[in-house]
């Protein structure tokens, strides 16, 4: 994969977790965990998406821009995989919107590798 095809990955990955983070908000099922995000998601959906996009966006590029240095590489990788993290983050937030909650065995392991 290019490096621009990682770098516009990355701001899809930004621009969707602000979308699921928007529907879990208003839905009631989630906060947002970051005070200046929940600041100005709390003055509305066009603030937060827009300083979510903005910051997103300069990440990308400047990641891709520089991505002849070693360091801007290693970002890019590190920063895409903290993002499928998430989604799967958003994904069990969603599982447990609809009602699915993993079975009790399930559960525990997540509990015991916690700890």
């Amino acid at each position: 994969m290019s490096v621009f095809s990682k770098s516009l990955l990355l701001f899809l990955l930004n621009w969707l977790d602000a979308q699921l983070t928007i529907l879990w908000v208003r839905g009631g099922f989630a906060t947002e965990g970051n005070g200046l995000m929940a600041y100005l998601l709390d003055l509305g959906n066009a603030p937060f998406l827009a300083a979510k996009l903005l910051v997103g966006g300069l990440v990308a590029y400047t990641l891709y821009r520089f991505s002849h240095l070693a360091v801007a590489r290693r970002g890019l990788r590190f920063a895409l995989g903290l993002y499928l993290a998430l989604m799967l983050v958003h994904l069990a937030t969603g599982a447990s919107a609809l009602g699915w909650h993993p079975p009790e065995a399930l559960a525990s392991l997540f509990y015991l590798i916690r700890q």
